[in-house]
């Protein structure tokens, strides 16, 4: 960062007052910059004993098999988030049945947030950001050709537990 979005003015990387965490605070109008993480929101969509995974249209990890989820927007709760990224990716309307786990990756400075969703329907089709869409069975995830690690763990745990009543939410970390 370079100059503030308030004033234009320049920035400076330093310790404000108060804090303990370098930050970009403006030079001339005192405005300190926070670099917060990202927070990404997403579904693990079920059909009857099926999960429906999407195949990625767009870098990074192009080709490879993932959970519908993206980054929040201003203004949008977890949720609404989770449900309108498995419409952008999967052409799928869900129900959000509940808060699945929470994710933290600090060396990419995200936040997951996953969701138990289901379709009322078995109708989906790929989106702008999705060569195709699949409900695979538990014994059909093609594991090996997951796109991320968070996918690969939250589809783990959903195999393991996918029974448990109720559910508990889980809070885990990807570390490098």
């Amino acid at each position: 960062m370079k100059y503030c979005s308030l004033c234009g003015a320049t920035v400076s990387s330093k310790v404000p007052q108060g804090d303990n965490v370098m930050r970009y605070v403006c030079d001339a109008c005192d405005t300190v910059h926070y670099q917060n993480p990202k927070i990404v929101a997403g579904c693990i969509v079920t059909w009857q004993d099926r999960v429906l995974l999407c195949r990625r249209a767009i870098e990074p990890r192009y080709g490879l098999w993932t959970i519908p989820a993206g980054f929040m927007e201003l203004g949008e709760t977890a949720n609404a988030a989770a449900a309108r990224e498995t419409m952008e990716e999967a052409c799928a309307v869900v129900e959000i049945d509940d808060l699945f786990a929470l994710y933290n990756i600090p060396h990419v400075s995200q936040v997951y947030i996953i969701f138990k969703a289901h379709l009322n329907a078995p109708e989906y089709s790929p989106g702008e950001e999705s060569l195709e869409t699949e409900l695979f069975s538990v014994d059909e995830i093609p594991w090996e050709e997951l796109a991320f690690p968070v996918v690969s763990a939250a589809l783990k745990r959903f195999v393991e537990n996918r029974d448990e009543t109720p559910h508990r939410p889980f809070v885990g970390d990807i570390i490098r």
